[in-house]
């Protein structure tokens, strides 16, 4: 990943005043002739629209036990012993689990649990670590050791390790909330706080990097010449020049934290039930691997699909961002 800002135009000799390229423009020419990126986006869209679109299709009927027809997440939690353990069918294209539940729904709201994670995980990361590096970076002297010393603090820790201690002493004590109609466990809130506040690390050493390189440049030396507060500096001119590694450690972000949830999920101390997460779904398949599958097939699938087009999106973002890569031009 590289540290140096994107140029503000791309020059080549003779060029008329209209055919200077915009730098994103740029970037998105070099992003669309990365195959491998551009097939993962489309990917990740097909991703996106299953399963913030599916329960509109898919997560609908009648829950026998109660009688009553439900819709959405309802359909996703409603329990059914007489169904149990069935094989994919038309009536349950994706099967049902131990307790006769829709497991084509549950992936459906349980995706949307696990990309919210991610997403929000990855914004509290890049939140964390473009603060720490931007301060350490701009000012040094003794607050740069002092945020340096607590990020190698923090990277000595194995940050799998803290999440599940913190889940364990944490996860029991936060109460459900209700968010547009939703009910999130308090789980949820746990674990996105604890990946964002314990993946920041790297984000911070970058952009700390990015801010030594870029302040001593003249446009820096002017704006203090003139006045310009270290806040406007840093905001508008240090920040907005840091964008392209930003950008991608983010987007990386999104899948790191999608991952680190269905490790703890998975073992029992992540998002907790009736809230679906797919990290979940696969520790109610652990006893099941061999006669049932379907338990751990789909949501492993999406985990897979979900995790390759994010990383593949992000290989693109790296070659596009960088000023100095000739690839894809």
């Amino acid at each position: 990943m590289t540290s140096t800002a994107i140029p503000k135009t791309t020059v080549r000799k003779g060029m008329a005043e209209s055919e200077i390229e915009n730098p994103w423009r740029l970037a998105w020419r070099r992003f669309r002739r990365h195959k491998a990126a551009v097939a993962a986006l489309a990917g990740m869209f097909t991703i996106l629209a299953y399963i913030w679109l599916g329960g509109l299709f898919f997560s609908r009927g009648l829950c026998e036990p109660t009688g009553k027809y439900l819709t959405s997440e309802a359909y996703a939690n409603c329990n059914d012993l007489a169904k149990k353990l069935q094989p994919p069918s038309r009536e349950h294209p994706f099967g049902t689990d131990t307790i006769g539940r829709d497991i084509l729904a549950r992936t459906i709201y349980g995706g949307q649990i696990s990309l919210t994670i991610g997403i929000f995980a990855a914004i509290v990361e890049v939140v964390v670590g473009v603060l720490i590096g931007a301060v350490a970076g701009y000012f040094g002297g003794w607050i740069d050791d002092v945020l340096m010393r607590i990020t190698e603090a923090m990277l000595i820790i194995p940050s799998l390790f803290l999440l599940l201690v913190l889940s364990k002493a944490l996860g029991g004590r936060v109460p459900p909330i209700d968010v547009l109609g939703r009910t999130f466990s308090g789980s949820v809130i746990v674990i996105i706080l604890v990946i964002g506040f314990t993946s920041w690390t790297y984000l911070a050493r970058i952009v700390r990097a990015n801010v030594l390189s870029l302040k001593q440049l003249d446009f820096i030396s002017a704006s203090r010449a003139l006045g310009v507060s270290d806040a406007r500096i840093i905001f508008r001119h240090l920040l907005p020049n840091t964008m392209a590694p930003i950008i991608v450690s983010s987007t990386l972000g999104v899948s790191a934290a999608i991952l680190s949830e269905s490790y703890v999920s998975f073992l029992g101390l992540g998002v907790q039930t009736p809230t679906a997460s797919w990290g979940n779904m696969l520790d109610t398949a652990v006893k099941y691997v061999q006669t049932a599958p379907w338990l751990w097939f789909f949501p492993g699938l999406f985990i897979l699909l979900t995790v390759l087009c994010i990383n593949f999106i992000g290989d693109g973002l790296r070659d596009a961002l960088d000023p100095r890569s000739t690839k894809h031009i």
